[in-house]
């Protein structure tokens, strides 16, 4: 019998070719948005979900459970960025930031464990960021949930692997999607201390998106953590220097490091 699928933020970008990949492997794919009903190419059933209301995740996982019966693996993808310097992004902005990519994800995680739980068996695959191992200028928020996100996983995987559930976290990098229009930017504010640097900061981190790789790696490797019996509890997957960067941030001293992605960012 084929193995079910739920993945957040179906809609677009990197769930969107995830989904994609594996129904066309064969999957039972069930794809989420806030708005499903604006998505109209979709291959796979969009289910309304908004990962900061515990009711709609509920609604959401309690229809596929009707529907299927089961869970086998859970996806979660949906997320937000957000830039700005520290000093300038409006606390509420970056409650909300929260609230979508770090206690969403886990909202989804409390709400399909009792599933797996009764199936005894699960996967849990948490779509994390190359950017979660390291902070980066103007982009401390992102970082810190995606960071946050990778720590929790590491801990859940111990918490829930006696009742047969796996779960591991991806860390992309750099992926051509429509996640720089998604974001939350702090406004170039005329006359702030930061309006040279972020300014310059925003279209270097734009560029990168825009040059980014093919989100159909993102699918493969996804494809790959399923095939595998005891998944890894991190991926990686991206341009190979973004890759190594967490192996220089592991083996450089913390100052050399810094100087580094200053140099990046010509801060």
């Amino acid at each position: 019998m084929s193995k079910v699928v739920l993945i957040t933020g179906g809609s677009s970008g990197i769930g969107k070719s995830i989904g994609e990949f594996l129904h066309h492997k064969g999957f039972i794919v069930y794809g989420t948005s806030r708005n499903p009903d604006r998505v109209l190419n979709s291959v796979f059933p969009l289910i309304a979900l908004d990962v900061r209301n515990p009711d709609t995740i509920a609604t959401a996982i309690s229809k596929i459970i009707s529907i299927t019966g089961k869970i086998d693996i859970v996806i979660n993808n949906a997320g937000v960025g957000i830039t700005g310097p520290l000093e300038e992004i409006p606390t509420i902005e970056m409650k909300n930031h929260f609230d979508t990519n770090f206690f969403g994800p886990i909202e989804v995680m409390k709400a399909v464990l009792p599933q797996m739980r009764k199936q005894k068996s699960g996967l849990i695959i948490n779509v994390t960021s190359i950017a979660g191992y390291m902070g980066l200028p103007y982009r401390s928020m992102y970082s810190a949930s995606k960071g946050a996100l990778e720590i929790v996983t590491e801990a859940l995987r111990m918490e829930v692997k006696s009742f047969g559930i796996h779960v591991t976290n991806v860390a992309p990098g750099d992926f051509a999607t429509n996640i720089a229009s998604g974001r939350y930017h702090a406004p170039v504010i005329k006359g702030s201390s930061y309006e040279e640097t972020y300014g310059n900061s925003l279209k270097t981190m734009n560029d990168h998106v825009d040059e980014g790789s093919n989100p159909n790696q993102m699918a493969e490797a996804v494809y790959n953590i399923i095939q595998t019996s005891n998944p890894k509890i991190h991926y990686k997957v991206g341009a190979f220097m973004q890759k190594f960067s967490i192996v220089l941030k592991r083996i450089l001293p913390d100052k050399m490091y810094e100087k580094i992605l200053m140099n990046h960012y010509k801060l």
